[in-house]
């Protein structure tokens, strides 16, 4: 494992997280115009700016990889496998029955009314929100888990391998999974939304990582590269994770000043599905199938995080843009980073438990620290 130290901002990113949120919705409020225009240049509903932040997001973290890692991932199928079978045997139906429960019962009185839906029903709102709670829960992240991944110093080459087979698994189930749980007959599915912003997130990226590293080490070697080049380009995922919730909540962010109280009902469902996915994965799976640290973290995250703008998309184009659904999945965006940071340091906390200990973190060098000579020998 190498020796990753947090940066400047890695230590403080849960304070630079709210400052850009905070930032973001400011923004929308006193100018939307700018943020109205910003969000009006998308392909099949991916947003331009949110792809170009989000390339530089994932560029650094993908340049970073060796991959033989990739190779060597490929060869250990446990935790992919553990993530396939939480993602599409769990977390769907997981997520209904949570976002039902509570939204349907537990805070049904505080959800009164009905909406008219793109297609011109009339359907209460609580419903709603659950049909936006269920589009989160069958879009596994493909894209900013390899942030969370890295920050938890997770194994990358894995990490990549199940972002690739999460991207090629959510095309051939996302729709019948989605339609099944909706109780539609037929669920338009934003193939092109999909399709290209895989391209664009992991796609892109990946390529333009595995070239870039390949000419820079050939032209300085693998000393300057680690030394200089990865030294000056650490900061530049974390800049571009802070620009884009900038962007996402310029765009989003009177939505969520409009309706302050049904968001925390709506995230409350939502914090609950991600806690357990996590817990079962991390707590339960991870250490039945005897997987490494640098392994069960990623595996983990992978199934907690969800790819929200694949279910923004879709939301949109089944309910339209001011229904519940699409406010249900913003609120997703809304409690998906500060919720998967807090995941990453408990990751980290608890890497001991799944072996000896081998990252560079202050919690090992405690422990390490208690082993004296005397207590060696014993």
């Amino acid at each position: 494992m190498a020796d990753r130290k947090l940066s400047f901002f890695e230590k403080y990113l849960t304070v630079w997280v709210l400052l850009c949120i905070g930032a973001g919705i400011l923004i929308g409020r006193t100018a939307p115009g700018i943020a109205k225009t910003l969000d009006s240049l998308s392909i099949y509903q991916v947003s331009i700016p949110i792809a170009i932040c989000l390339f530089f997001m994932m560029y650094p973290i993908m340049v970073k990889i060796d991959f033989q890692e990739v190779i060597e991932a490929g060869k250990t199928p446990k935790p992919v496998l553990m993530t396939l079978f939480i993602n599409w045997a769990i977390k769907p139906f997981s997520m209904y029955i949570i976002a039902t429960f509570f939204l349907g019962f537990v805070f049904r009185g505080l959800l009164p009314g009905t909406e008219i839906i793109k297609t011109g029903q009339e359907v209460e709102l609580w419903r709603s929100y659950v049909s936006g709670a269920i589009l989160l829960g069958i879009a596994p992240c493909t894209a900013m888990v390899l942030l969370w991944g890295y920050l938890a110093r997770g194994n990358d080459g894995l990490t990549l391998v199940m972002v690739a087979i999460n991207s090629l698994t959510m095309l051939v189930l996302y729709a019948p999974l989605g339609g099944f749980l909706l109780g539609v007959n037929a669920m338009p599915i934003p193939w092109q939304t999909i399709l290209l912003s895989v391209g664009i997130y992991v796609a892109l990226p990946l390529v333009a990582g595995y070239f870039s590293r390949k000419f820079i080490i050939r032209k300085k070697g693998i000393e300057w590269f680690n030394e200089k080049f990865l030294h000056y380009l650490t900061p530049v995922s974390i800049i571009a994770l802070l620009f884009t919730l900038i962007l996402l909540f310029s765009f989003k962010g009177d939505v969520i000043i409009e309706n302050p109280f049904t968001i925390v009902w709506i995230a409350i469902p939502l914090f609950i599905q991600t806690i357990f996915i996590f817990s079962i994965g991390y707590f339960i799976f991870s250490r039945v199938l005897k997987l490494s640290y640098e392994d069960a973290a990623p595996a983990s995250m992978i199934g907690a995080s969800n790819h929200f703008e694949v279910a923004i998309a879709t939301a949109t184009m089944l309910f339209g843009l001011s229904s519940g659904a699409s406010l249900a999945t913003v609120v997703g965006v809304l409690i998906e980073v500060p919720v998967m940071l807090m995941l990453v340091s408990i990751c980290k906390r608890t890497c001991n438990l799944f072996g000896e200990c081998s990252l560079d973190l202050p919690h090992c060098k405690e422990k390490e620290s208690k082993i004296t000579p005397a207590t060696a020998k014993i």
